[in-house]
């Protein structure tokens, strides 16, 4: 893996690429309905019933060289089952806790979708309005104009950045070295200077964090308060969620429970040896630098399906997903979406094998890796956790176990 592609994980710029290449969404009609789905509808008639042996064997056998914990939380009316493996603390070896404290990474970006959507509906934005109206000389001179709407599916065909030494190599060694480094969305957003867009705006659909730098920008230029108190007085507080927040800039603390979070990292004499990177900047801010638990996860997704946060008009908006390619992307990578679009304004579309569509959204960040996903009707919730200690992947397998104990196989595809 070359440098560029290590930073772009590190950073989450691009992040969840690999986790998604194992949840990831079908080519089935959007649903424009807001509330849950009828109970008839295919996603229940399919699913599987759990399987408490799959899924004790999906995290099973940790910690290995690539993960050292997982934990599982199944809800909804079809059946609840809930697990932990591996250890969350290897000097102590204390397991993982079942409500351990998360950095959720990507799903934060439901989180200011929907606080975006919210403005909408009140009539201070528009979803068809440039961003640049709204936010004059915050994009770098010479992008056309991209709507807000074009931010939040990720078809905005943005510049993904130029390199940066604030990024030094990307590798594991530089981040355990660096994680406490804050860097202001203003200097994110700076690094697409001078850089080509993708393609033509609304063309395709390319996952893109500097979509969500931007849209947190936005937040907080119509509301004139910080994001975090914006979730706070929009999401967090009206739902009770007490272990969701978005932390200081420089704040690098993961409150407890947790499980530990660790990078394997070289020394000069060629052995390897683990870094303890619990503590890190959660700079990745509106893009990517919520903490969460399972319990607040399962909650949330639970209120948004049921369009506790949107009116209809915004709440469709969850579920319409653009008839577009995807776009040199690793995240619409599965025989069933057929290299199309599969993610809508906030949330993205997962299809199994056997026609199980859920919908949901992933998160990474170094030595976390997670995901919250539900079946329309709510019928089944799962929120996981998976501690990986490298950036190759190596958490992939306990993934698509997860996923295929939970709603039924996925089939990744190479683009």
């Amino acid at each position: 893996m070359n440098s560029s592609a290590r930073r772009t994980r590190w950073t989450t710029v691009a992040a969840s690429g690999a986790l998604l290449t194992a949840l990831v969404a079908g080519v089935a009609a959007p649903v424009f309905a807001a509330g849950p789905a009828p109970a008839s509808a295919a996603a229940s008639a399919t699913l599987p019933e759990l399987d408490p042996a799959a899924l004790k064997a999906a995290i099973g056998g940790l910690p290995n060289a690539h993960v050292t914990g997982a934990l599982v939380r199944i809800t909804g009316s079809a059946g609840h089952w809930s697990g932990t493996s591996g250890v969350g603390d290897l000097k102590s070896g204390q397991g993982v806790p079942s409500d351990a404290h998360i950095r959720i990474g990507s799903i934060s970006k439901v989180f200011t979708a929907t606080i975006v959507l919210q403005l909408a509906a009140e009539h201070r934005i528009k979803l068809d309005e440039p961003v640049q109206h709204y936010l004059p000389g915050v994009l770098p001179a010479g992008l056309p104009p991209v709507t807000v709407g074009q931010l939040l599916n990720h078809t905005s065909g943005l510049p993904r950045g130029a390199a940066s030494p604030e990024f030094g190599d990307g590798s594991p060694e530089w981040f355990a070295a660096d994680r406490l480094k804050s860097l202001p969305p203003q200097q994110v957003i700076d690094l697409m200077a001078g850089q080509p867009m993708q393609f033509a705006p609304g063309a395709a659909q390319q996952y893109n964090g500097m979509n969500y730098y931007m849209a947190g920008v936005l937040i907080e230029k119509t509301t004139g308060h910080t994001f975090a108190h914006e979730v706070r007085s929009r999401i967090t507080g009206p739902l009770g969620l007490h272990d969701t927040h978005v932390p200081d800039a420089d704040d690098p603390r993961l409150p407890g429970p947790h499980a530990h979070g660790y990078l394997t990292v070289g020394s000069a004499d060629g052995t390897t040896h683990p870094v303890d990177v619990t503590e890190q900047s959660p700079w990745p801010w509106a893009e990517g630098g919520m903490i969460s638990t399972p319990a607040d996860l399962d909650r949330f997704i639970t209120a948004l399906l049921r369009g506790r946060f949107l009116p209809p008009a915004q709440q469709a908006e969850l579920f319409a997903v653009p008839d577009v390619p995807s776009f040199h992307s690793s995240q619409c990578r599965t025989e069933a979406d057929a290299g199309r679009a599969c993610m809508t304004m906030g949330l993205m579309r997962v299809k199994a094998s056997n026609g199980v569509v859920v919908w949901g959204k992933t998160g990474s960040r170094p030595g976390y890796t997670s995901g919250v996903f539900a079946t329309r009707d709510l019928s089944r919730k799962i929120v996981y956790s998976v501690n990986p200690t490298d950036l190759n992947g190596g958490e992939m397998r306990n993934i698509q176990q997860i996923a295929a104990a939970s709603f039924g196989t996925i089939v990744p595809t190479e683009n």
